[in-house]
């Protein structure tokens, strides 16, 4: 069957979306060799191919075409999220299989210091323990209305900063028992710091700004999956 690049894109797309890594290799595997190169016409597409290409190198823990694929385009701020992911978690794995132990926080830190986000998949925003600034903003916003998220407006933080929705789960985690931990020194935690019985006294949270996910994608693949 002959794809078209648009088509192509669509499926790698799909397939990351879902996490079919397996699939995904054998897909890109069948392209013809126009395809797997950097020739394809629109950035769109290009983008689409070498993201999925990345996704699968790290799958299958091929972390040196890892790095070169990711400093080797500049990738558009959609993509930075998850290319990120795959930049620190390959240097993490990489790490843990030399020293034979898991890597703590503190090890974590130093290998993010060593290995710098390439200028390729980074936008200049500063990050503190994996999370940006503007992400740290939007949850500690959230907080001072309502400490406790449901699990549906969890999901919508996560897609609104660019975490994932376990990230959230413990930032909210971690920051109830910091207060928790002040209060029981003695000092009296005010409002902006969120304290539980304000909950419902709060006006509501801001609404959450992001863009929604492409809804499009299996409309634009034309049924191929």
């Amino acid at each position: 069957m002959i794809f078209t690049a648009e088509q192509i894109a669509c499926v790698c797309e799909v397939l990351l979306q879902r996490g079919s890594m397996d699939r995904l290799a054998v897909f890109l595997h069948t392209l013809p060799p126009p395809f797997c190169s950097s020739s394809t016409p629109h950035l769109w597409e290009q983008e689409s191919m070498l993201k999925a290409k990345a996704a699968v190198a790290f799958h299958q823990g091929r972390f040196t075409d890892l790095y070169t694929m990711l400093e080797g385009f500049p990738f558009s701020t959609r993509s930075h999220p998850v290319l990120q992911q795959l930049w620190l978690q390959a240097h993490y794995m990489e790490a843990e299989r030399q020293r034979g132990r898991p890597l703590g926080a503190v090890g974590k830190y130093r290998l993010r210091r060593k290995f710098p986000l390439p200028l390729t998949i980074w936008d200049g925003e500063e990050t503190s323990y994996c999370f940006k600034e503007k992400s740290r903003s939007t949850l500690r916003e959230w907080y001072r209305h309502k400490p406790y998220p449901s699990t549906r407006e969890k999901r919508e933080l996560a897609a609104a900063t660019g975490l994932t929705s376990t990230q959230v789960s413990n930032w909210f985690k971690n920051r109830r028992q910091r207060d928790r931990a002040t209060d029981s020194d003695g000092s009296v935690t005010g409002p902006e710091e969120g304290s539980p019985i304000l909950q419902h006294s709060c006006p509501a949270p801001p609404p959450l700004s992001h863009p929604p996910p492409p809804p499009t994608l299996r409309h634009m693949c034309g049924g191929l999956l």
